[in-house]
């Protein structure tokens, strides 16, 4: 490649404007956001017909609802005729949507169902619905849409890398199942939002940046996976190709249920349904290795017990919201430790997103000013180095790449992607 986003993005590093370019930001949001598969929500959220969700694609705002036939849609939150905003709640039921400016009424397939004094109208209101996604898709219920209708399969995009990490997560549940039931919060972060692939996926920063929630926790299972360098665990980071990456921490668990911070006896009646339904080899399997840490670009972070989106709101600022997973078939209080896990780390108030918002914020502040170099050179200031871990990173034949969990295998996964999607859609 010897475009603009090949010169900036090197296989070993890449340049710090990156994060502060606001043409960059403005390119990204068209070739990444609008034209690629962007992951939105769980069908959980919309169970029944008139269920909806309000989200964004890119700096676009969606209405994400399940129509009077079931199917699920995604249509723009702006009405077709002068483009007010429809919905400003988050989410809600309804059978319609109404505009308050002039009471054009759409259906929950977007469609224009009604026009208030009609005579002075003379189109065809079957050609006058709301905008919508090109493509909609679902994998195990994560629901990913793109606006363009370009972007190719679903399954293209997930890859077997992407598709995997979903399917180990509900798998968890003895239903095969998971909900989104415990809703979202967010954190507002005044940093790139590419920022937040990268720290979400970085196994080198753990002793540095989480101190506080060593000395607080010290016997948790980060300890036994992460901490402590190379030679004390043999956690992997991996490059799954396509954007999707993981910090593989299951080689380091040194019993069943460490992620969970608790035993089978607690929770003997999950485990018997986990067995019910996978057979006792695959539950056992399951119970030792838990959910994933991995990202699927460009916004889908699957965190353990926790799902997040990364979702851009300028250059410099951008929301980081999760939700707890919750897992289907299971009684409460499993469901309510998974919530209490979840904010101890990613809530307002946590150990981990909070500490990773500040290193965030200081990258932004550090990177202000910095100019592409000139001539697509690869000296002179600015440049972020990505190298380490290469030479002991291994290749497989399907193009996966291994290497240890504190090695920036994952990182260059995502800025791989980023630059051959920058590249291409060019």
């Amino acid at each position: 490649m010897t475009g603009r986003y090949a010169a900036l993005v090197r296989e070993d590093r890449v340049h710090g404007s990156l994060y502060t370019d606001p043409r960059i930001f403005v390119e990204e949001m068209d070739r990444i956001f609008r034209r690629g598969w962007v992951f939105l929500g769980h069908e959980s959220e919309i169970a029944a017909p008139g269920d909806w969700v309000v989200r964004p694609i890119g700096l676009e705002s969606v209405i994400l609802v399940r129509d009077r036939e079931g199917r699920i849609q995604v249509l723009a939150n702006r009405c077709a005729h002068r483009g007010n905003r429809l919905c400003w709640k988050e989410r809600g039921h309804d059978s319609r949507f109404q505009c308050i400016y002039h009471g054009w009424t759409f259906g929950l397939d977007g469609s224009l169902r009604a026009v208030s004094h009609k005579a002075g109208f003379d189109r065809d209101r079957a050609d006058m619905p709301l905008d919508r996604a090109g493509q909609v898709g679902s994998h195990r219920g994560f629901i990913f849409a793109n606006m363009s209708g370009d972007a190719g399969p679903l399954a293209d995009h997930l890859g077997v890398g992407g598709r995997d990490l979903i399917e180990r997560l509900c798998d968890l549940s003895p239903t095969g199942n998971i909900h989104f039931g415990a809703g979202w919060i967010g954190h507002r972060i005044e940093s790139n939002w590419k920022m937040w692939p990268e720290s979400d996926s970085d196994g080198y920063h753990l002793d540095f940046v989480h101190a506080s929630m060593l000395r607080a926790v010290p016997d948790n299972y980060y300890d036994e996976t992460v901490i402590g360098g190379e030679s004390k665990n043999v956690s992997r980071a991996i490059d799954h190709g396509g954007g999707v990456s993981e910090l593989d921490l299951r080689p380091s668990y040194r019993r069943e249920l460490a992620w969970l911070g608790t035993t089978r006896d607690k929770i003997a009646s999950y485990c018997a349904a986990l067995e019910a339904r996978h057979g006792k080899e695959r539950a056992d399997r399951l119970l030792w290795d838990g959910p994933p840490h991995g990202f699927i670009f460009p916004n889908l972070f699957l965190g353990e017990g926790n799902v997040a989106r990364v979702d851009p709101v300028d250059v410099g600022t951008v929301l980081h919201v999760h939700t707890a997973l919750q897992l289907e078939g299971v009684d409460q209080v499993l469901n309510r430790r998974l919530v209490r896990q979840s904010e101890a780390g990613l809530g307002p108030a946590s150990f981990i997103v909070p500490d990773d918002a500040i290193i965030a914020e200081r990258m932004q502040i550090g990177f202000q000013g910095l100019q592409p170099p000139l001539n697509g050179g690869d000296n002179g200031p600015g440049w972020i180095d990505l190298s380490r871990g290469r030479a002991r990173e291994s290749r497989a034949d399907d193009g996966t790449r291994v290497g240890h969990v504190s090695d920036e295998t994952t990182n260059r996964a995502f800025w791989r992607h980023y630059r051959h999607v920058m590249e291409s859609r060019a």
